[in-house]
């Protein structure tokens, strides 16, 4: 790599002073990478998934534009993720004044002491290199972010040390929107930003005249903004003032995975489950239980939909999950950590924790709720793998008087051996392509998912005293018993 020019007069001799490095805006630089990035046919926007057809080609049009922009979604849809990677469409670095807190074009200074800088040394100006990862500015917008914070201030030491009057520029302490000059500035859910702090950005954005302390400074920012919001928040009854809405560029809307599959991808990618040490592993019918939680849990009518339920839960859920059949497989001496069912119902902290429920969800509890999430999901799971397909006999023998209870911390091999007293159980694993004969942990886990998915069918029942019993259990005889069956707890 060539030796990067250090002073003004080296810079002056190099490409940066002509077209089209030299007065090139922040916007205008990241529309020209991202059409050679889209003419070599690079991924944009690595590790996002499912927003291929739908976000992205938006995102993609919005920076082509030149537009500042806004991600409208609910929590956990990758908007933060998606903003930071907006860097990968910045130059490698940039030259700057050194010493400049705002990042000044050495060609186009914008501020008091980088023109006099320049002024005094002339061709000899000291010059730095910013790397694009220092071009990306992000704060989280609350209620008692002023415009000191965001724009700047005037700061009486800076005035005593130099002498100068407090009208004087170089006195001004600039702000997080100053210092992100010739960079990209996010601001995460916008509304919760005051309407004073509002006013200030948007007449960044369209005039570039900041007044501190009743004094106007000339302040020509060049920066992409890019903000994130709530839906419910951002709405004409909202709390975003009508002039800044109107000069965002382009609204582009987040959404949860639309398919199970996608989800299970994004879960896979972001789940902490290669952790060294003692091998563990997730069926995939597993994880499809798992990820269907989600699902199952942003179609219920108990729970917010304003608050959404976070892509979160679902990898949380798989960490518990997982370490529940970690700890498992320590305690029973087994050399592999499968996870089962029944760990995903060890996981339930994992789920109450991430559910904001509406009064109804109140009245039956979170706990309540999410066991009916898990049933539901292991249900809509067993449905698509296997369907009515080979179960007839299971139920068969539960409808006759029998009755199981397992233990979730059993080791593999005894909660087989429990599972093999229920006629075509295990066989009926096999068949629907769910586990291999000779992989028992894994059987174990994929008649736990036949039997629950039977029990949300309500061909039999779930019960914490009982285990698994027929769909209408009969009274109980005298001498304590419950038909045939097998108590491995």
């Amino acid at each position: 790599m060539p030796r990067l020019p250090q002073t003004l007069g080296d810079l002056k001799r190099s490409p940066w002073a002509e077209p089209p490095l030299r007065g090139r805006s922040v916007r205008d630089e990241l529309r020209g990478n991202l059409l050679v990035m889209l003419e070599r046919g690079e991924i944009l926007f690595p590790g996002i998934v499912g927003y291929e057809d739908t976000i992205l080609p938006q995102l993609t049009n919005a920076l082509l534009a030149r537009h500042h922009f806004i991600l409208l979604g609910l929590r956990g849809q990758a908007k933060s993720r998606i903003l930071r990677q907006l860097t990968r469409f910045l130059d490698e670095a940039i030259p700057i004044v050194a010493g400049s807190e705002v990042n000044d074009d050495p060609f186009a200074p914008i501020s008091k002491y980088a023109r006099e800088r320049i002024g005094e040394c002339h061709e000899a100006t000291a010059i730095a290199w910013l790397p694009r990862e220092q071009r990306y500015v992000e704060k989280l917008a609350t209620p008692d972010v002023t415009v000191a914070d965001l724009i700047g201030d005037v700061d009486p030491i800076k005035a005593a040390r130099g002498g100068h009057l407090l009208s004087d520029e170089l006195t001004m302490h600039f702000g997080l929107l100053p210092r992100a000059n010739r960079g990209i500035f996010a601001i995460n859910e916008l509304p919760d930003l005051s309407g004073k702090v509002q006013v200030g950005l948007f007449n960044i954005m369209q005039e570039g005249d900041v007044q501190i302390k009743g004094y106007p400074v000339r302040l020509p920012l060049d920066v992409l903004l890019a903000f994130t919001a709530n839906p419910e928040d951002y709405t004409a009854r909202g709390k975003i003032i009508t002039p800044l809405k109107d000069r965002i560029g382009s609204e582009i809307q987040t959404h949860y995975p639309r398919e199970v599959e996608l989800g299970m991808a994004i879960t896979a990618q972001e789940a902490w489950t290669v952790r060294g040490g003692r091998p563990a592993r997730t069926p995939d019918f597993v994880m499809e239980v798992i990820e269907r939680v989600a699902f199952e849990a942003r179609g219920d009518k108990r729970i917010d939909k304003r608050s959404g339920v976070s892509q979160r839960l679902p990898i949380s859920l798989l960490e518990h999950a997982l370490s529940n059949a970690e700890r498992r497989g320590l305690v029973t001496a087994e050399p592999e950590a499968v996870v089962r069912i029944s760990d995903v119902y060890a996981s339930l902290p994992s789920i109450t924790g991430k559910l904001e429920l509406e009064y109804e969800g109140e009245l039956q509890g979170g706990e309540a709720i999410a066991k009916e999430l898990i049933r539901r999901a292991a249900g809509r799971t067993l449905d698509e793998r296997m369907g009515e397909i080979g179960l007839e006999p299971v139920v068969q023998w539960f409808n006759s008087g029998g009755a199981l209870k397992i233990r979730g911390d059993e080791r593999s091999d005894l909660c087989l051996k429990g599972f093999a007293t229920v006629p075509g159980l295990v066989e009926a694993a096999v068949a629907g392509s769910l586990a291999h004969r000779n992989d028992a942990p894994a059987l174990v886990a994929a008649s736990e998912l036949i039997l629950e998915g039977l029990a949300e069918r309500k061909l039999i029942t779930r019960s914490e005293e009982l285990g698994y019993v027929r769909a209408k259990p009969e009274r109980k005889d005298p001498m304590g018993g419950y038909g045939k069956g097998l108590n491995l707890g």
